[in-house]
């Protein structure tokens, strides 16, 4: 926290004329009664009313270094840093057809995705990283950002049926291309993860590797799932469907192949949650970083401090300290 007019605090110097005119005004006000002695009146306690009066006067002091500390504006600034950290761009192009609704994961293959993706996301602090979702087609979501908040929002928000079904690798690959090309890192990095084969799209995924090769990127693909039939159910939950999955292997294979990546395999939650460990280790290059914070005003609660002190002072001088002429 920081003061706006941080030279009001010398206001706090009125502390000294006032307190020593309290201890001037207490000294040679007190009525007086000439007696030969006054040892029998030594061992008096001191009446709880004159510690109330003094705390009194002490409520006064807060209610006027509160409001000058208010009138100082106490606040937390807006403003852009950029600091320079070792990161690399990541893009991560996620399969959402209709297939990753099988349940051989828990509870089913997107949601496990989802969820290791955000933990992976959570982890890698310094890394500017985007999201690209492809099923029949492919759609850019988020681009390359430092705010892991807002990346793992989308990364929660996305849903089975955005898209037209199929599984359009090639152009969800593409897709991933063209977003991290705007990253100033020198490694730069996509992880794919799709459950099935090509059969979509205009760009065949071959074509698409060799374009991250030239610009050089490296491709790490992921197999997500177990070949065989399988049961799925539609975006809404109504009904249940049976179909023959596989995982084009090999064509994941060359890709990671071709861009100098690799290829794993996950054929449950756990894997899955291993492949993005190992994935973790990628090499990691000096970043640019610019972090934008907001400013907020917090004069508000010294505003109310002082108006609790000064009621409760006016509370004591008009109840247990009131005066009757």
């Amino acid at each position: 926290m920081m003061l706006k007019h941080p030279g009001l605090l010398w206001l706090f110097l009125i502390y000294i004329p006032l307190i020593a005119w309290y201890v001037w005004k207490h000294r040679n006000a007190n009525p007086s009664v000439g007696i030969s002695t006054v040892s029998p009146f030594a061992k008096l306690p001191m009446s709880w009313k004159v510690i109330a009066m003094h705390a009194c006067f002490v409520l006064q002091l807060v209610a006027i270094g509160a409001l000058i500390v208010a009138l100082c504006r106490p606040q937390t600034h807006d403003h852009m840093r950029t600091s320079r950290i070792e990161g690399t761009d990541i893009v991560l192009a996620l399969d959402i057809s209709g297939s990753m609704s099988a349940k051989d994961f828990k509870p089913t293959r997107f949601a496990a995705a989802k969820e290791v993706a955000t933990k992976f996301v959570n982890q890698r602090a310094n890394d500017n990283m985007g999201l690209v979702v492809f099923a029949g087609e492919s759609l850019s979501l988020m681009p390359l950002t430092n705010d892991r908040a807002a990346l793992m929002n989308a990364i929660r928000q996305v849903e089975m049926g955005d898209l037209n079904d199929g599984t359009a690798i090639g152009d969800g690959l593409t897709s991933a291309i063209n977003r991290i090309t705007s990253g100033q890192a020198k490694s730069k990095s996509i992880i794919l993860l799709t459950d099935g084969t090509n059969n979509a799209g205009d760009v065949p995924p071959s074509t698409a590797a060799q374009i991250a090769k030239q610009k050089g990127i490296k491709v790490y693909t992921i197999g997500v799932g177990t070949n065989g039939t399988i049961q799925i159910t539609d975006p809404y939950g109504f009904s249940t469907t049976t179909m023959e999955t596989k995982i084009d292997e090999q064509s994941l294979k060359q890709i990671a192949s071709v861009t100098g990546g690799r290829y794993f395999r996950a054929t449950d939650e756990k894997m899955l949650s291993q492949v993005f460990e190992e994935i973790d280790n990628l090499e990691k290059t000096v970043l640019d970083v610019d972090k934008f914070t907001t400013t907020d005003e917090n004069f508000m609660p010294w505003v109310l401090v002082a108006m609790c002190a000064l009621c409760a002072c006016l509370l004591m001088r008009h109840t247990i300290l009131r005066r009757i002429p």
